[in-house]
């Protein structure tokens, strides 16, 4: 009976040390603008409690003056696009000319 106790207080000290989730990102494109702010995506609630992880492929159109225009996914789990949707639209690149960004984000729950 104790061992149940032991056991239980590990698990659950265990999962409030665990991080809570990352996403790491990578551009790409022909024009190589640089990113001047990146605002790292929120891994979402339902996708910690599945230990989701995946990458969402997107296309972000960029004004000349560096802000995002819009953004279409490609592809990449449903529960996971919104949040890489939600970030990109508050990044940054440098000036340049009108450009379209391939961007892929890497969410893992650890």
């Amino acid at each position: 009976m104790r061992m149940r106790y032991v056991v239980a207080l590990v698990v659950v000290l265990s999962a409030l040390f665990i991080p809570a989730g990352s996403a790491q990102t990578q551009s790409s494109s022909e024009s190589g603008r640089r990113i001047v702010r990146r605002i790292a995506p929120v891994y979402p609630e339902a996708a910690k409690r599945i230990n989701l992880t995946g990458t969402v492929r997107l296309i972000a159109a960029v004004a000349a003056d560096g802000d995002v225009k819009s953004i279409e996914a490609l592809g990449g789990s449903p529960v996971l696009i919104p949040a890489a949707r939600d970030a990109v639209s508050k990044w940054k690149f440098a000036p340049g000319v009108e450009s379209r960004e391939n961007i892929e984000i890497h969410f893992s729950p650890f």
